[in-house]
This record gives structure tokens, C-alpha cells and sequence, in this order.
């Protein structure tokens, strides 16, 4: 090896937190991409997405999570599977929290405290709603909590402050390793999960109340033309009930969902979509341990 080339650095950053402390807006901030879907709601990332950034010396593999809950039934037990999965392969955490919260004295707090062979650093999100007062005296905080992390920093991953400085830590604690993944790879999921979550996020952001949280979008059909990719998919509602308010009178609101999400594929994508969008019903999915498998979550 030469002796200016650099050593090629390659591992896992799992990023962690409870719900909308802004841990999906991080990773798309760091990878450059819109890999996670993100609204204002909370529980909106339900698996473990992994967003790939690479460069000529390096590649750092995100691991985007759901957000830290205390289940209440079978899905919540199978998203917390992915949050812990991702701290025992993980080579750097990045723990997020935001200038509101306070975790201390919850599971995960205790199991990062005994954590001291990965670098962990934590970051303070949306310090754009505070004073610098408020600031210092999270900082404070959080310091006293976990005085084992590596690095606790104030960031606003909703504007890019800070950002910089978080992957400048990450690549300075990444262990000398070939890459992972090819070098051309965003992500280790395939097209039609995403297509799925743009559907998912469309939910979010449409319906109200329980409904976001009880429907499943499965794509059953992806087929990539020439000039054109076709899309079919199911919306799955635990209800009868449910069927009718997410279809709407006369199916407006199925429309709306379905060209609020095309149009979001077509920019993903860069391509057209044409996108078949049905409801179906599953009786209480998210306690039904065979319809989370098929659903890709065991």
C-alpha cells in the first residue's frame, strides 16, 4: 500500500432515540437521500432501514430504527427487536434526543451506560426551538446521565447545523474495514420497500387518530419498463371499519393517497408510475405473529 493512501474505513452507525426526536431527518441529513420516511407523527419508522454513504476511503452503514417504545403488543415487540439488534453489531451509536426529552432511568438509557467498548454519541436535536441557556443546560444533562459517552453535541438535523461535525466524530471512530456493501449501493432495501413507505407516509399524513398505525402497505407488483414502472399495492387495516374511512366517499381519499404517492415515486424514482392502490382487511395484524412475518417483521 502506498503510504499516503489512506486505510479504507467501513462499519455500522446505528442511530437510536425515542420516537420524533428527529432520527430519520439525521440519517436523510447524512446520507443526502430521503431514505426514511418522516412526519410530524411518532412510530412512523417501524423497520431497520440502513442507509449506505460511501466514499473513496471510507463507507458508513446508518441504520435508521423505530423509535424506543414500552410495547404494548406483538409489532411493538418486533420493532424493539430491530432497536437492540442495531446496538449489538453497531461500531459507533448516535443516540438522539431532542431539547424536550428525558430518558433517565429507561432500558435503554441503562444499557448504553454499560456500553463501553462502542463509541456512543449523543446528540441534543431541534436546539432550533431553544435559547442557549436551554441548550447548555441539556448539554449539562445529559453529560451527568451518560458520562460514557464519547462526544455530546447540540445539533438541528432539520437544518444541517451541525451535521458536519457528526460525521466528522463517526469517521474518526470507524474501525479500518473493506467495505460491506458495493460501492454503488444507498441502501440494503429493495425498490418496492420504499415504494411502500412512501404509501405508508401519505397515510400518515392524510388519516387521523389509529388509522396510520393500523394500516400495512404490501407491494405485490413491481414491474420496471422502459419508460415506465408499474405499481400495485395493498393497504391492510386490522377492520371493516377502517376499510371505509381509508377508501372514502367514493374512493376520494384512496385517490388522494395514491397521487400523493405516485408523485412522490416518480421523483424517487425518475421515472414514470403507474400505481394500483386496493384496502384489504387482516383482523388485528399487529397481534397476529404470522401476519407480522409476512409483513417482514420476524
Amino acid at each position: 500500500m502506498n503510504p499516503e493512501t489512506k486505510p479504507h474505513r467501513a462499519g455500522f452507525v446505528s442511530i437510536i432515540g425515542k420516537p420524533n426526536v428527529g432520527k430519520s431527518t439525521l440519517m436523510n441529513a447524512l446520507v443526502g437521500e430521503r431514505l426514511s420516511i418522516v412526519t410530524s407523527k411518532a412510530q412512523t419508522t417501524r423497520h431497520r432501514i440502513l442507509g449506505i454513504l460511501n466514499g473513496d476511503d471510507f463507507q458508513l452503514i446508518y441504520s435508521d430504527t423505530p423509535g424506543i417504545i414500552q410495547p404494548k403488543y406483538e409489532l411493538h415487540n418486533a420493532m424493539m427487536s430491530f432497536v437492540y439488534s442495531s446496538l449489538e453489531d453497531a461500531d459507533v451509536v448516535l443516540f438522539v434526543t431532542d431539547i424536550y426529552e428525558k430518558h433517565d432511568e429507561e432500558p435503554v438509557v441503562e444499557r448504553l451506560r454499560k456500553m463501553t467498548d462502542t463509541p456512543i454519541i449523543l446528540l441534543v436535536n431541534k436546539i432550533d426551538q431553544a435559547n442557549q441557556e436551554e441548550v447548555e443546560s441539556k448539554l449539562a444533562y445529559w453529560k451527568e446521565q451518560l458520562p460514557n459517552a464519547a462526544e455530546v453535541l447540540p445539533i438541528s438535523a432539520l437544518n444541517h447545523f451541525g451535521t458536519d461535525g457528526v460525521l466528522q466524530l463517526v469517521m474518526e471512530r470507524l474501525p479500518v474495514h473493506p467495505p460491506y456493501y458495493p460501492k454503488d449501493e444507498l441502501t440494503d432495501k429493495p425498490e418496492r420497500f420504499f415504494a411502500a413507505e412512501m404509501v405508508r407516509e401519505k397515510i400518515f399524513k392524510l388519516y387521523k387518530k389509529e388509522i396510520p398505525y393500523s394500516c400495512e402497505v404490501v407491494i405485490e407488483e413491481f414491474k420496471e419498463e422502459e419508460d415506465i414502472i408499474r405499481i400495485r399495492g395493498i393497504i391492510y387495516v386490522e377492520r371493516n371499519s377502517q376499510k371505509g374511512i381509508v377508501i372514502g366517499q367514493g374512493g376520494v381519499a384512496l385517490k388522494k393517497v395514491g397521487t400523493w404517492a405516485r408523485e412522490e415515486m416518480e421523483k424517487f424514482f425518475q421515472k414514470k408510475v403507474f400505481l394500483e392502490m386496493y384496502v384489504k382487511v387482516n383482523e388485528n395484524w399487529r397481534t397476529d405473529a404470522k401476519a407480522l412475518s409476512r409483513f417482514g417483521y420476524q
